[in-house]
């Protein structure tokens, strides 16, 4: 009996090792300046990183971990998303209601759209090679061909939209911040032909897709992600996360789902058999809220600044956020 007690320990321990991922930083690039920041991305065909950095974009090299360029004048800035194919890049300026079109090569602005009140997040869908504009204020999105830059609609997201993946398949699904909703809508139609509830998530913000198994990750103001079934139109599973965030990643190899959290940590969550549950949660740095993830390498990039002791709060009044010390912004590389 002995024997066989501990040949069932062995393979406990074997499971929970095999569960267990140590997700750690590894590594920080200095980017220094002032301002405030928002989304990221990567670029897998040029193995460069584009990060929002108050009025401008930060092109980092993931081969040599240094800055390569920058993109400037671009007023509020909040995303960028890429059309390799077409040698294209597009960054959504939040207070100029412009999305910048830059030249991936010479990292040149090449073009200027109009949008809707305050653009924030932006995607490219590459299935009818058009960009979609998500405006916070307008609460509707600005699309427009990524080939003639010219807008063919502008769609009432009936709510805040913030961020958006697509699926690969001529959908796209983004967060209805307000309304705590899921809306589809479909590339092609150019109109909302889904919504919804996302039920036990308040303020959803990031947003995930695996495309394999068609399940969408939303992370919410009230330390939940939700996780839906797009297809059935439900939510499927919920599991806490940190605080405070507002950026969410999937590892399609790995299988698995991120929440980057601004206490600073980093929730990681894997499925078993249909079910949902968090994995790990990793220490990053306090005011690391976003992240993006590259799928070659599995690295997770989050974006974060070093801060001073927070003013004394006056009576009856919030207290007042601790202050970004001048030069420290960094980007923060995570993983096993």
């Amino acid at each position: 009996m002995k024997s066989i007690h501990f040949v069932l320990l062995l393979l406990l321990t074997a499971s929970l090792s095999a569960q267990t991922s140590h997700y750690q930083i590894k590594d920080k690039i200095q980017i220094g300046g002032e301002g405030g920041w928002d989304y990221l991305t990567v670029d897998v065909a040029s193995n460069r990183l584009f990060l929002s950095h108050a009025e401008k974009v930060v092109v980092v090299d993931l081969e040599t971990l240094k800055v390569a360029g920058e993109i400037l004048n671009t007023p509020g800035v909040h995303g960028i998303t890429i059309a390799a194919a077409l040698n294209r890049g597009f960054i959504s300026n939040g207070r100029a209601n412009t999305v910048s079109v830059f030249d991936l090569k010479t990292l040149q602005v090449v073009a200027s759209v109009v949008t809707g009140t305050n653009p924030d997040a932006i995607l490219f869908d590459d299935t009818s090679k058009r960009v979609f504009v998500f405006n916070g204020r307008s609460k509707d999105a600005t699309v427009f061909d990524a080939v003639t830059n010219l807008v063919l609609a502008t769609i009432p997201m009936g709510g805040k939209p913030e961020f958006a993946v697509r699926d690969g398949k001529g959908l796209v699904y983004v967060n209805v911040e307000d309304t705590h909703e899921m809306a589809q809508i479909d590339a092609a139609k150019l109109s909302v032909t889904k919504r919804y509830s996302l039920d036990g998530c308040e303020d959803p913000t990031g947003l995930a897709i695996d495309t394999a198994k068609r399940r969408l990750f939303s992370v919410c103001g009230n330390k939940v992600m939700v996780v839906s079934d797009p297809d059935q139109g439900k939510v499927i599973a919920t599991v806490p996360i940190g605080q405070g965030s507002d950026g969410a990643a999937f590892d399609q190899t790995s299988g698995m789902a991120f929440s980057s959290n601004g206490e600073g940590t980093l929730t990681v969550v894997g499925e078993s058999k249909g079910h949902y549950s968090v994995v790990e949660t990793a220490t990053t740095q306090r005011g690391a809220r976003t992240v993006a993830i590259d799928p070659k390498t599995h690295r997770l990039f989050l974006p974060t600044a070093l801060y001073g002791p927070a003013a004394a709060a006056l009576p009856g009044k919030a207290s007042p956020r601790p202050p970004m010390i001048a030069g420290s912004f960094q980007l923060l590389i995570v993983q096993k």
